[in-house]
Order: C-alpha cells, then sequence, then structure tokens
C-alpha cells in the first residue's frame, strides 16, 4: 500500500481481518473458492480499482468447475434465498412482477437450466423483471460455450458490485 493512499474504510478493514474472516467475506461475495483465495493473496490492496482489477483478473482464470462452484452460490432469478439480503437487494427488479411475470420466469429458469445444467446467471441490479425474462429468452439460444463466457462476464460484474459494496461499507 502506498502512503499517499487511504484506502476507503471497509476496504481498510478487509485488508486487516484474519485470513479466515477475510475468506469468508470473498466467499460471500463468489462461491468460488479458487477466485476467493486468489484475491486473498493479493492483499493488502490500496484502492477499490485494485481490488476489482484483481477480481477480473482471477475470474478470467476460472476452470469450467471453478464457474460451477461459484453459480452454486446464486439463487434462480425472481427466487431469492430467505433471509439473504443480498440476492433480494440484487434481484429487486422482480420484487414486484406480477404472476404472470414470475411464472415465465420460473418456466425460463427451469429451462435454462435443463439446457446449461445451472442457473441462469445475470448481473440483475438494476434490470427490470422483464428485462431479466427477456435475457433468459435471448441466451436460451446460446451454444454451451458461447453462455459459459457470457455466465462469466456476468459474473464479473455481479463480484464488482459485491466488492465495492464491500470496500466502501462503513
Amino acid at each position: 500500500m502506498t502512503s499517499t493512499s487511504v484506502p476507503p474504510p471497509g476496504l481498510a478493514r478487509f485488508n486487516a481481518l484474519q485470513e479466515p474472516a477475510a475468506l469468508a467475506a470473498l466467499l460471500e461475495a463468489c462461491a468460488s473458492t479458487a477466485w476467493a483465495r486468489r484475491l486473498l493473496a493479493g492483499r493488502p490492496y490500496d484502492s477499490v480499482e485494485t481490488l476489482c482489477a484483481a477480481s477480473d483478473a482471477a475470474m478470467a482464470d476460472l476452470t469450467a468447475a471453478d464457474l460451477e462452484e461459484a453459480m452454486a452460490g446464486h439463487p434462480p432469478i425472481g427466487r431469492p434465498r430467505p433471509g439473504d439480503p443480498t440476492s433480494a437487494r440484487e434481484q429487486r427488479g422482480m420484487a414486484g412482477a406480477g404472476e404472470e411475470l414470475r411464472a415465465q420466469m420460473l418456466e425460463l429458469n427451469l429451462a435454462y437450466q435443463e439446457k446449461f445444467g445451472h442457473v441462469f446467471l445475470i448481473c440483475a441490479t438494476g434490470l427490470t423483471g422483464e428485462r431479466m425474462r427477456d435475457a433468459v429468452r435471448e441466451r436460451i439460444g446460446n451454444a454451451p460455450e458461447r453462455e459459459r463466457e457470457i455466465v462469466r462476464t456476468e459474473l464479473g460484474k455481479i463480484n464488482r458490485i459485491r466488492l465495492v459494496r464491500l470496500a466502501e461499507d462503513d
């Protein structure tokens, strides 16, 4: 860390955490052990930008198995985990969805999962329920290899949002 740079309060706290607590915080952001361990090894971070850049580099190196592990940490769109404020906040666009849209999302989620073997993953922050529905409709036609790379990109966006929140949290 440079002497002229003062990291935000949450980032300073993260840098100071004992390894098990820091690993737990990272695994809350992304369920990939490989990703979390790589970010853990890069501490201390002097800025949110360096933390996010490390996240991007770690995401780019994840294997298919690592991606599966990361995706397993995400609930289906429209069904945030009870008591999980992060998934509820990120999926806020589905909160006011009507029964028809909810039924469409359930059907599309199941079809997507049947085809690809994992949940439909999208950076849902700021998206409406209709936009999420349209995205799954559009992406269900992708080849598995193409979809894996889209998932990697979407997961990277989610991780960045979560890391910024971690780093800037008072």
